[in-house]
């Protein structure tokens, strides 16, 4: 992996507001997510690495230079803002190929045509793009930001308004895109979505990073907390019994007829021990599965935990 960018012990404050708090991380090649609730910090690292703003202290580097001013560096980054910036008047086609003619590219139409229909948007559809619904008008500027082929794509709640369907086709358009060999940052709030991105995480809260990895990296780090998990067997009080008199347990809830909800903070250990307490106690062992092992989460204990 390379790093395409870099922050360094960066702060970013608007007067008494600070947004981001003494933050270091890279991104690399292929697909990074950057993962938070509203007001985490997630747009002003957007607006550091497009150098819309530049950082109260600390260093910020884009493809190794400061993109503050750079033209280099901006030619280099497509960015999909979370705020509509289009021109309301003209088709998807118009706006695009304008977009390919400010980057000089020498025949902006067939250009325009060739990202609309990779969005799948029909580049002869002439209504303008005040009509357009709001997941047409997310990818148009998708579109945009990928008319001059730029290395790094840098996205803002890009699945805002997409139907399902288009969810996928854009996640899919993204890890394409990531295959080629592009570096594609997006930034979400929403769990699911990051989770199906299968890519690196990059948690934020309150200004800070507070984790960094695939999912499982950031769980299994969170040793300090049980891991909980759903067993479901033909004799749930007497293998709970043997659990516990084995000691392979932090805790042990029995609900329902056939259900155990466990707390353990080993889960290896724990494996094992519930084969031998089924089969000790002649019970048939139907589920062992986690319940607490989706993003969301991961994300509320590492948000709500005291710092």
């Amino acid at each position: 992996m390379t790093a395409v960018a870099h922050l360094e012990e960066v702060t970013k404050a608007f007067g008494d507001v600070v947004a981001l708090s003494a933050v270091t991380f890279s991104v690399e090649d292929g697909m990074t997510a950057l993962l938070g609730p509203n007001g985490a910090g997630k747009s002003t690292i957007i607006r550091l690495l497009t150098g819309l703003t530049g950082p109260t202290s600390g260093t910020v580097e884009v493809f190794g230079h400061d993109p503050r001013g750079n033209v280099d560096v901006a030619a280099s980054v497509g960015l999909v803002p979370q705020q509509e910036a289009l021109f309301a008047p003209l088709s998807a086609h118009d706006f695009v190929a304008t977009a390919a003619e400010l980057h000089g590219l020498s025949d902006p139409g067939a250009r325009a045509t060739a990202l609309l229909h990779r969005v799948d948007l029909d580049p002869t559809d002439r209504r303008p793009l005040k009509t357009y619904s709001k997941g047409m008008r997310q990818r148009v500027k998708l579109a945009q930001a990928l008319v001059h082929d730029p290395p790094m794509l840098i996205t803002d709640e890009p699945l805002n308004g997409l139907d399902p369907r288009q969810r996928l086709r854009i996640i899919e358009l993204f890890r394409s895109l990531a295959a080629e060999g592009r570096t594609v940052l997006v930034s979400s709030h929403v769990l699911d979505e990051v989770e199906r991105f299968g890519s690196r995480i990059l948690l934020f809260a309150r200004g800070r990073l507070v984790a960094e990895g695939d999912f499982h990296a950031i769980r299994d780090a969170l040793d300090d907390r049980p891991r909980q998990l759903r067993v479901r067997t033909s004799a749930p009080r007497a293998v709970a019994s043997r659990l516990l008199a084995a000691d392979a347990v932090d805790g042990v809830t029995v609900v329902g007829n056939d259900v155990l909800e466990i707390l353990t903070s080993d889960v290896t250990a724990f494996r094992a021990a519930v084969a031998v307490a089924a089969r000790d106690a002649d019970a048939h062992l139907l589920e062992v599965s986690p319940r607490d092992e989706s993003l969301e989460a991961v994300f509320r204990y590492l948000v709500e935990r005291p710092r």
